[in-house]
């Protein structure tokens, strides 16, 4: 559903993994100070099959010319949720940033997914990596 005057997402190419997300401000434009973050409406809610989920992820335009990301990257829409997609923009620059109505603020991917059973085991197997984690492998 698209509650918004705004086009349905779509891929802008061929070959594109996301589609964008326009923000719906019906009550004007917003500024983002440094460091604020805001829950930005769409106007759209989807229904998702089972086994799939809906990814958004930050526009990288934005994030390297301005420093406007996705907060909760990737954030997850579950198939049994209905209600209006919102984006969490976080304005990670030094200069206040304002966003219009229509302005692509995000791009969403939907994704399959599984959802293995959970087994619980007193020890796991050994692997060369172990618990190597975080820089484990040096700089080569």
């Amino acid at each position: 559903m698209n509650r918004s005057p705004h086009p349905m997402p779509q891929y802008a190419t061929p070959l594109s993994a996301g589609m964008d997300l326009r923000a719906w401000l019906p009550d004007g434009p917003l500024t983002l100070a440094p460091l604020e973050r805001r829950l930005v409406g769409t106007g759209l809610s989807i229904a998702l099959p089972p086994g799939y989920e809906a990814q958004v992820r930050p526009r990288s335009g934005l994030a390297l010319k301005h420093g406007i990301t996705v907060l909760n990257t990737p954030g997850t829409i579950d198939a049994d949720y209905r209600g209006e997609l919102g984006v969490i923009l976080v304005n990670l620059s030094a200069q206040p940033y304002t966003v219009s109505d229509g302005d692509r603020i995000a791009q969403m991917v939907i994704a399959r997914h599984e959802q293995p059973a959970i087994e619980p085991v007193q020890a796991l197997d050994t692997t060369e990596r172990g618990a190597g984690g975080f820089g484990h492998s040096g700089k080569n």
